[in-house]
């Protein structure tokens, strides 16, 4: 059995209605097959008040093993770096979070928060909130650059707003059976079997954004999202279109752009008036381009394919 301790920090509960809604494998089949052993979480725990306390510290005292910390939300470290605007069984949760992050062997941050800070860091940042080993993309965090668990590695960040609930039970599920070996972490510390290719791989709308045929509203079968109502899907590391939400859709797919929110710069331009579904442009080109293409090469390729566009290309072609 392999323990896990699931705490949350400055959150809205987003990515624990997330894992509860996993399907393969569910939050159940966790502990049903996979040996994972709830110590306690914040929406299924039942120890309360002295009961919890006693867990924590057996924890700390290695009086019982600790072998997944798992923490969603922001690090809280206000007012004045002292973490008493969060506190939790007695104590400031950054001082829990701290010490227990060093018993444990492997240490996991759900969601955009826990793992780069998100929306809760933005400028001013009156919480003074900040991510597990990043803040925004700044290497370092709450725990430093340097932190590494007891299994020797660094805290594997499973980004999101919220995180896709089976990228969180696969990789618990990989740590639980002892295969965590087998999944390489990107430079952002994210699993890479997840975060490699683009939201815009498996987009529906792939044809749509090769011949520039762009949509200016929601919720439309045809067009592309990238050229008038910002979607980042071409540039944000994501499986979101090749392990579909609910198995069924995602974002592009019902017509929302995607926002980007696996990356650590989420939220882009951090919200400010008219850069939300709205792309931001310099004389016509994106300020932001798909990886690896230049503005050059972008608007020559844009120009040719506009001409060479084929009248079925502008077509609803999802039939029903």
């Amino acid at each position: 059995m392999a323990n896990l301790l699931w705490l949350q920090g400055g959150a809205c509960s987003g990515n624990t209605m997330s894992f509860l809604n996993a399907e393969e494998p569910t939050a159940v089949d966790l502990v049903t097959d996979f040996g994972v052993n709830m110590l306690w979480h914040p929406s299924l725990g039942l120890e309360l008040g002295n009961e919890l306390q006693t867990m924590l510290w057996e924890c700390l005292l290695g009086k019982k093993p600790l072998d997944i910390l798992v923490f969603e939300g922001t690090v809280i470290n206000g007012p004045n770096g002292t973490g008493e605007w969060n506190r939790f069984a007695d104590r400031p949760m950054k001082d829990w979070l701290s010490d227990l992050a060093h018993v444990a062997n492997f240490v996991v941050a759900v969601g955009d928060c826990a793992c780069w800070g998100g929306i809760p860091s933005m400028a001013p940042n009156p919480s003074e909130s900040i991510g597990l080993q990043y803040l925004r993309k700044e290497e370092g965090g709450f725990l430093g650059k340097d932190f590494r668990s007891k299994s020797g590695l660094p805290v594997i960040n499973i980004p999101g707003c919220p995180a896709h609930p089976d990228w969180i039970t696969q990789i618990l599920v990989a740590i639980s059976t002892g295969r965590i070996g087998d999944i390489v972490l990107d430079d952002l510390h994210r699993p890479q079997t997840f975060f490699t290719t683009f939201t815009q791989t498996g987009c529906t709308r792939n044809i749509h954004f090769a011949y520039k045929a762009s949509t200016t509203e929601f919720a439309q079968r045809k067009g592309c999202l990238f050229y008038d109502i910002g979607c980042r899907g071409p540039m944000t590391h994501s499986s979101c279109n090749r392990i579909l939400w609910n198995r069924v859709s995602s974002k592009t797919r019902a017509g929302v752009p995607c926002l980007g929110c696996t990356e650590p710069e989420f939220p882009f331009y951090d919200l400010k008036p008219g850069t939300v579904f709205k792309t931001q442009t310099v004389l016509g080109v994106p300020k932001d381009l798909p990886t690896g293409v230049n503005k050059k090469d972008y608007a020559v390729l844009t120009m040719a394919a506009k001409d060479s566009m084929p009248p079925w290309a502008e077509e609803d072609f999802f039939t029903v």
